[in-house]
C-alpha cells in the first residue's frame, strides 16, 4: 500500500492525505542523515513511522503541521488533481471486478447495501424501507460488505 493511499484511507480526505504525504517527504529529508537503515523495507518503515507520527499529530490538532516545507522552501499547494486522477484509475481498473462482485450480491443484499451505504440511511431507516427488522437490515448489509470483500481481496 502506498502511503498516500494508506493516509487518504486514514483521514477520508484527499487534501488532508496529500500534505501528510508532503509533509512526511519534506521531514524525512531534513532528517535524513538521522536515518540507519539500509534496506528498502527499513526506509519504507522509517517513511511511515514519521507519516504515522504526523498523522497522531494531526488527529490532535486537526490541522497539519507544514514546519519541514517551509524550512526547506516548498510551496504549499494542492495536489488534489493528482489524487483524483490516481483514483481514476484506480476506479477504472476495478469497476468490472466491483460489477461482477455487486451482481453476485442477492436483490435484498444490494438494496441494502445502496441504502445504507450509497443513500447513507440508518439501519433503522433501511429496515424500514425494506419492511424487515432492524436486525435483519443489519445482517444483509454486514453480507453484502462482506461479500463484497471477499470478492474484491486481491483485486485492488
Amino acid at each position: 500500500m502506498h502511503l498516500r493511499a494508506w493516509l487518504r484511507r486514514e483521514t477520508d480526505s484527499i487534501e488532508v492525505a496529500n500534505d501528510l504525504t508532503a509533509e512526511t517527504f519534506a521531514q524525512a529529508l531534513v532528517s535524513l542523515r538521522r536515518f540507519r537503515g539500509s534496506t528498502d523495507q527499513q526506509a519504507v518503515a522509517w517513511l511511515y513511522g514519521i507519516g504515522r507520527n504526523l498523522l497522531s499529530q494531526y488527529r490532535r490538532r486537526q490541522r497539519v503541521e507544514t514546519a519541514a516545507r517551509r524550512r526547506l522552501d516548498m510551496p504549499l499547494r494542492d495536489y488534489g488533481g493528482y489524487e483524483e486522477a490516481d483514483e481514476l484509475v484506480d476506479a477504472r481498473r476495478l469497476a468490472a471486478t466491483l460489477r461482477d462482485a455487486l451482481g453476485a450480491l442477492s436483490s435484498g443484499e444490494r438494496a441494502a447495501l445502496d441504502l445504507r451505504v450509497v443513500q447513507e440511511l440508518t439501519f433503522d431507516e433501511v429496515a424500514e424501507r425494506l419492511a424487515v427488522a432492524s436486525p435483519a437490515a443489519r445482517m444483509r448489509v454486514t453480507r453484502a460488505l462482506r461479500a463484497l470483500r471477499d470478492r474484491l481481496a486481491g483485486a485492488a
